[in-house]
């Protein structure tokens, strides 16, 4: 008879766990997200939270509406700007106007291999005696040095600060993202830039990985071969993943640390170059008026994804007081400009098939991260490749932030999430393609 009374009591129980747990899913507010997702870009850097019981991933306006913020730092006479408003100085404050920091973050440069990096930048190298980057600032005709962790950790701290402001609670702890090929230092000074922000970085996980993740594919039944193609604002990096569950295995990787939207651009202001000194007469060299057509070509690179011609018109101060440079460029006229770079696409893509002895009809799924992607020739170039469409269903700038938001989640406890993704350690073959 106890025994009965026993597992009547114990059923009982049992069931009134499962109906709190019930109403409280149904009917309490769901629990604040523990841990944010952050990815720290070449280009444009984002945060994201994920949501209990919606299950929904939230990319946060960061600044002026926009949900990515560019990753420039600029140090003037009235402090430190991040972002858009970075940007918005930077045609007059081009030496002190810091980008592309995660091109160095971790990395060892030679100075033979600094000096030809450096003409590609109006901000000043310089190696310490470990032979690290570090930039070269000037303020009120003081001069000091920045690493690239302190301005990854100042972009860090900016999106540190607008979840804040969505939650209304301290933001303590993150998930981030990183390249494949990142090494062990480079993952190290990603995760020192966090620190540094003042969070505890819990994880970092793989880009390639992140992207499946907000693709879904950790929810999919069954084995996928998943080939991530990753074009941003300064390199390309293609992945091959083996895709099972949460399990997620990198086979190859291959890259160009030197192909992406920036040399896309260069291309556009090396055109633009040229045409203007055949219409003035000299050549333009000004910092500031460089800076400007720069910001000018990337406005007008964003309106051909989308248009088929687009107007440009900017000053030119160097060139006369009121001169006012005017052109017109169309999407054919751009995709000529690039084409031999839209194409150099396929060459890592073919790598990685044939390092892993894969057939391009064993891909089940081919996935878009970047915005760099969004470019409809390279679009064409892939789906030809392929003989089939990619995956373009997440939009491809914030495909990582969502991806290191669900895994944010998942750390987090966040139901109803119940699949972790467990990055396989595996030696992954590399392929360097410059």
């Amino acid at each position: 008879m106890s025994s009965n009374i026993t597992c009547i009591i114990l059923g009982t129980s049992i069931l009134a766990l499962l109906l709190a747990g019930y109403l409280a899913q149904k009917y309490l507010p769901p629990p604040k997200p523990k841990i944010v997702g952050i990815d720290l870009g070449t280009t444009y850097s984002c945060v994201g939270l994920y949501h209990a019981v919606t299950g929904e991933v939230d990319i946060l306006d960061t600044q002026d509406g926009h949900k990515c913020i560019p990753s420039v730092v600029a140090f003037s006479e009235n402090g430190i700007l991040v972002g858009y408003h970075a940007e918005a100085q930077a045609e007059h404050n081009p030496n002190n106007t810091i980008y592309d920091a995660k091109r160095f973050i971790g990395k060892k440069f030679s100075k033979e291999e600094l000096q030809h990096v450096q003409k590609q930048y109006s901000f000043k190298l310089e190696l310490d005696e470990y032979g690290m980057v570090r930039f070269v600032i000037s303020v009120n005709k003081t001069e000091k040095y920045v690493t690239p962790e302190d301005v990854g950790s100042i972009i860090i701290s900016t999106l540190r600060k607008s979840a804040e402001h969505n939650l209304s609670t301290p933001v303590t702890k993150v998930v981030m993202s990183v390249p494949a090929e990142f090494d062990i230092m480079q993952r190290n000074y990603t995760k020192k830039a966090g620190t540094l922000a003042g969070l505890e970085v819990f994880r970092i996980i793989n880009e390639p990985t992140a992207a499946a993740l907000a693709y879904g594919l950790h929810r999919v039944l069954g084995f996928q071969n998943v080939m991530v193609i990753d074009l941003g604002g300064g390199t390309l990096d293609v992945s091959i993943l083996n895709v099972q569950g949460g399990m997620f295995l990198t086979l190859a990787m291959a890259g160009n640390n030197r192909l992406g939207g920036q040399d896309f651009n260069q291309r556009l202001i090396q055109h633009f170059q040229g045409v203007i000194t055949q219409k003035y007469g000299k050549t333009l060299t000004d910092r500031e008026d460089l800076q400007s057509l720069r910001h000018h070509v990337e406005n007008l690179k964003l309106h051909l994804t989308t248009y088929e011609s687009f107007d440009i018109q900017l000053p030119l101060y160097s060139m006369g007081t009121h001169v006012i440079f005017k052109d017109k460029m169309t999407r054919t006229q751009f995709e000529d400009l690039n084409i031999d770079l839209f194409k150099k696409v396929l060459e890592p893509i073919e790598k990685v098939l044939e390092a892993v002895q894969l057939p391009r009809e064993a891909i089940d799924e081919v996935i878009l991260v970047g915005g760099s992607t969004r470019i409809p020739k390279v679009r064409e170039l892939i789906q030809y490749f392929f003989n089939k469409p990619p995956n373009v269903s997440v939009d491809p700038e914030l495909a990582v932030v969502v991806g290191v938001s669900i895994q944010a989640g998942i750390i987090g406890g966040m139901w109803p999430l119940t699949v972790s993704a467990v990055e396989a350690p595996v030696q992954a073959k590399k392929i360097q393609l410059n």
